[in-house]
C-alpha cells in the first residue's frame, strides 16, 4: 500500500475489520491536516467542512464525493448548504475510523484543491 493515502483505493471492509488505534490515527492525520476526528454516538468520525461562494458550487462539490463515494464503495454523511459542504467518513459496519476513511478524506481534499 502507498504510503500516500491519496494514492490508494479502498478496501472491502468486514464486519470484523480492526478499529484503528489512536497511534494510526494520529499517524494519518498528518495526511489530512485540516480533517478533525470527532466522536458521535459511540463512533469516531472524520470530519472537515469545505466553503464555497454560492450553493450551486457547494452543491457541485457535494455530487463530486457522492461520485467518488461510489467509486471507491465508501459511503460519507454529506451536509449541504448555502456555501457549504460538511462530510462525515467513518466506516459503519465497525462503527469507527478504517484505513478507508482517511483515503477517502484525501480525495476529498484533492478533489477540493
Amino acid at each position: 500500500m502507498d504510503k500516500n493515502l491519496v494514492n490508494n483505493s479502498c478496501e472491502a471492509c468486514r464486519e470484523d475489520a480492526p478499529i484503528l488505534s489512536e497511534s494510526e490515527i494520529n499517524n494519518l492525520m498528518d495526511q489530512v491536516p485540516s480533517w478533525c476526528v470527532i466522536e458521535e454516538a459511540e463512533s469516531k468520525k472524520l470530519v472537515c467542512s469545505f466553503a464555497f461562494i454560492n450553493y450551486k458550487d457547494s452543491v457541485n462539490f457535494a455530487n463530486k464525493i457522492a461520485s467518488l463515494a461510489e467509486e471507491e464503495d465508501h459511503h460519507p454523511e454529506i451536509l449541504l448548504e448555502w456555501g457549504k459542504v460538511t462530510v462525515s467518513w467513518w466506516s459503519h459496519k465497525i462503527k469507527g475510523l478504517h484505513k478507508n476513511d482517511f483515503i477517502c478524506a484525501a480525495k476529498t481534499d484533492k478533489l477540493f484543491s
